[in-house]
């Protein structure tokens, strides 16, 4: 059970409270009278001799049943029925084999570590590949993927030498082992900030920044002291140029979620200690393209001395946090330009020139029809309007940015920003709220998302959102039977669910000390990311086929929903588990559900990744043609640098 202190293993058999259904139904057939045994045995002869003669006078082809018959015998009706952890290990192959040319060409495959110098690489961000791409805005440090199928990598990538489990939640929060994120350049570059210090054989984070040298917790008290961050209104935030995370970490107590993003540039491996630490993040920058978000996704911004360029080109990035900002919702800004009448030497830039910079951000921020909520001392803070009733009578004096004409303004996957204003929805009076009022968290979770209620998610009515919620229910329920650490807390900490449709595998782990990383691919037939953070929750954009923006080793945990029936002959398998492999830590999990002819080609690679893996029922029985494949990721790291020259002769 999840309470249980017993290791888990993948090919260990969920446990019930009770005897099997078989092993009773032995003991009541033992007191069973023989003529309802005879009566029995009868009838699956006469049933066995009828299909034997029916076959024989065919002259039709019998193509083999996609799902397995059951032994007169043999039957167990208990749904959560598997072998026990004493019994040989399941064999699907005999009853589900795969085409026989696919099945040799897979078996064949093998996949071996990757070279040492290999252990962070993130390939839509490498960084020679970035080289190629404008500097102009950043640009090169956008997405690059690999194009060819040469680049792409057929090898395993491994864990740095030493690298060990990181430090349960909360406890990770401040700490993070030096072995697994092996760079002290910031413990010398952000030492006065109080960024993070290396002690020994481990890091720790005081919890302090660039514009809060007293701690991240005295900031966002100083923040709350402005605008509400206790009754629940505020439960999303978007945290632009993040450094180490330590503004998200510590709103995780103020029960407010946050995701963070930075560029991979020279402030080295800033977003791998936020995720080390067991806080949100995310590869990215503002560049050229919209970020990975549906628009009203955050109640909160924040930029504390981000160096983002806020007031140029024609104000296009505050037009972009616009349009993933909620009516209603806050920008928060520290940093240069703010206060810089106290501060403009140490910044050392002139006063014209810091003046003229907080006179172009309140020119944009006006634009955009935001108010001025507050300024005091280093923070000043923008509110975005409920609606634009207001905002579009003003459009009539003035232009600039326009409205966007029609589009999907949720679609944000390779899809360039514009200096235009995203319209919010339409609504009949000056204080309703746009695209609908949110409850306050934690109701906010299971109330009906205003996108659902209003009929803007094709196929989603009120009725499925709550029937999928308790469905989520019993499924998560059932995942921690099997796995019997998922219900321990502190195990798992950064979870990702590679297709989480409505959001439910995350709901259902709420209560429990760890986040999830809702990803809606974007081959989905329903985008529904606006759902999920309506709900609350968080997550982004994806394409399974290529790489996803973190570093190796992010997660504890992976959730994969019928994503290799979603990528069927869109991409090759194997890319997707082997991406699966990058971003899963050693000791990791994983839990795939799938149609049961597709996870037994998923668990021919997931053996040949060195996965020790398990197919097992479905929570509703043995009937479904749906499975699930419980894995872990093994043990294993690069070499001692000792034995390196000789284990990379081995692996080329």
């Amino acid at each position: 059970m999840g309470g249980s202190d017993s290791p888990y293993h993948p090919t260990s058999k969920p446990t019930s409270t009770s005897t099997t259904f078989s092993a009773a139904v032995v003991g009541s057939w033992k007191r069973r009278n023989m003529f309802s045994f005879a009566l029995i045995s009868l009838l699956c002869s006469l049933s066995y001799l009828l299909g034997i003669s029916h076959r024989s006078s065919s002259t039709r082809t019998i193509t083999t049943s996609t799902t397995t018959s059951i032994s007169c015998l043999n039957i167990t009706t208990t749904p959560h029925s598997t072998l026990d952890s004493k019994s040989k290990p399941l064999d699907f192959a005999s009853h589900h084999s795969a085409d026989s040319d696919t099945r040799s060409a897979v078996a064949t495959k093998s996949y071996p570590p990757c070279h040492v110098s290999l252990s962070e690489y993130t390939p839509c961000e490498d960084q020679k590949r970035s080289l190629k791409f404008a500097r102009d805005r950043l640009i090169y440090r956008e997405r690059h993927c690999p194009t060819k199928e040469k680049e792409k990598l057929k090898c395993r990538v491994p864990a740095p030498y030493g690298y060990r489990n990181p430090f349960k939640w909360p406890a990770s929060r401040d700490l993070a082992w030096y072995s697994n994120v092996p760079h002290k350049e910031l413990t010398v570059e952000k030492a006065v900030q109080n960024w993070i210090r290396f002690e020994g054989d481990r890091f720790r984070f005081p919890g302090g920044g660039t514009m809060f040298p007293f701690g991240a917790d005295k900031y966002i008290d100083d923040i709350g002291e402005l605008i509400d961050l206790k009754s629940g209104a505020i439960r999303t935030a978007i945290d632009t140029g993040c450094g180490v995370a330590s503004w998200a970490a510590y709103l995780l107590s103020r029960n407010i979620m946050a995701m963070s993003f930075a560029p991979r540039d020279t402030h080295e491996a800033q977003v791998q200690f936020a995720l080390e630490r067991g806080v949100p993040a995310l590869i990215g920058v503002m560049a050229s393209k919209r970020l990975p978000y549906p628009s009203r996704a955050f109640d909160m911004a924040h930029c504390s001395r981000c160096l983002i360029p806020w007031a140029e080109y024609d104000g296009l990035f505050l037009i972009e946090v616009d349009r993933v900002l909620r009516p209603g919702g806050y920008w928060i800004l520290s940093g240069p330009p703010i206060r810089w009448k106290k501060y403009w030497q140490g910044w050392e830039r002139t006063k014209e020139d810091l003046n003229a910079e907080q006179t172009s951000i309140e020119k944009v921020a006006s634009s955009l029809c935001w108010k001025k909520f507050v300024e005091k001392d280093d923070i000043a803070i923008w509110q975005k309007p409920l609606n634009h009733m207001n905002c579009k009578l003003n459009r009539k004096l003035t232009q600039k940015p326009p409205f966007c004409p029609a589009q999907d303004p949720d679609y944000a996957w390779y899809t360039n920003m514009q200096t235009c204003l995203t319209p919010l929805p339409e609504v009949s009076s000056n204080d309703e709220v746009s695209g609908g009022k949110l409850v306050k968290w934690p109701k906010r979770l299971n109330a009906i998302p205003p996108r659902i209620s209003k009929g803007t998610v094709a196929g989603v009515t009120a009725e499925t959102f709550q029937t999928d919620s308790e469905l989520w229910k019993t499924r998560v329920s059932y995942y921690k039977t099997v796995n019997n650490q998922l219900g321990q807390a502190g195990r798992y900490r950064n979870l990702l669910d590679m297709n989480a449709k409505l959001g439910g595998f995350a709901a259902g782990l709420v209560n429990d000390p760890a986040w999830v990383m809702n990803v809606v691919p974007v081959e989905a037939k329903v985008n529904t990311l606006g759902v999920i953070y309506e709900r609350g929750l968080i997550g982004t954009y994806q394409n399974w086929c290529e790489a996803m923006s973190t570093y190796p080793r992010t997660y504890d945990l992976i959730h994969a929903d019928s994503v290799f029936t979603l990528y069927q002959n869109r991409c090759e398998m194997d890319d997707i588990l082997l991406e699966m492999d990058r971003i899963l830590r050693p000791e990791g999990s994983v839990i795939i559900r799938d149609d049961v002819d597709i996870l037994v080609k998923v668990k021919r690679i997931a053996d040949a990744l060195k996965w020790d893996s398990q197919i097992i029922d479905h929570e509703d029985g043995p009937l479904e043609r749906e499975k699930l494949l419980f894995a872990v990721k093994l043990y294993w790291t690069a070499p001692s640098p000792e034995h390196e020259d000789d284990s990379n002769n081995d692996a080329s």
